[in-house]
């Protein structure tokens, strides 16, 4: 089952309702393979590896010389209320989106600029200038009329798609943590 134009749009409503501050972790999902998903009751977020036992640290990204993993590409964060409509009532299908983290919070540019960073459980991430769009897996497995959505103009205005992150304090996330804006200590030089 794929969502229509008219159903997505139906939903802004719901999505514009995702909180600004003090959010929820609701899924932490690993990519132990390519095309495998393991749903987990906790995760580790390493600042070298991005979520421990994901295979970010091996997938190449075409943006990189050599094909390297992007640095700025380490997570990828995604509005479960967004995933949680085009899975229907197949919560399993959740985990097919590809990210790693699925937050109730607002993800727009507005909201969450730049650089801004989040903490979850004992970790905190950092929000990245790296887009996140919709790509054939998606559209295969959420319908072209979901990817134009999440691409379209109020897609890229919440983010809809989702963000990219980056690991800045190693820790633990489990579902159900709360995850709210850190604000960022300026060093002073004397």
């Amino acid at each position: 089952m794929h969502r229509t134009t008219a159903e997505l749009e139906a939903f802004e409503e719901t999505l514009r309702q995702s909180p600004r501050d003090d959010g929820t972790l609701e899924l932490v999902v690993r990519r132990p393979g390519i095309g495998e998903r393991e749903v987990l009751v906790e995760g580790s977020l390493d600042t070298e590896v991005g979520l421990v036992g994901d295979t970010w640290k091996d997938r190449t990204s075409s943006k990189m010389d050599h094909k390297a993993p992007h640095p700025r590409m380490q997570l990828n964060v995604m509005n479960h209320r967004m995933v949680a409509f085009l899975a229907g009532d197949d919560p399993d299908r959740r985990a097919l989106a590809g990210d790693q983290l699925f937050v109730d919070l607002d993800l727009s540019e507005d909201n969450l600029p730049t650089g801004t960073r989040l903490a979850i459980g004992t970790a905190v991430i950092e929000v990245t200038e790296m887009p996140h769009r919709g790509c054939a897996k998606f559209m295969a497995r959420f319908g072209e009329e979901a990817m134009r959505f999440v691409n379209g103009r109020l897609g890229r205005e919440l983010r809809l798609r989702g963000i990219n992150a980056v690991v800045v304090v190693p820790g633990v996330v489990r579902p159900g943590d709360t995850i709210q804006k850190v604000e960022v200590a300026l060093e002073v030089s004397v």
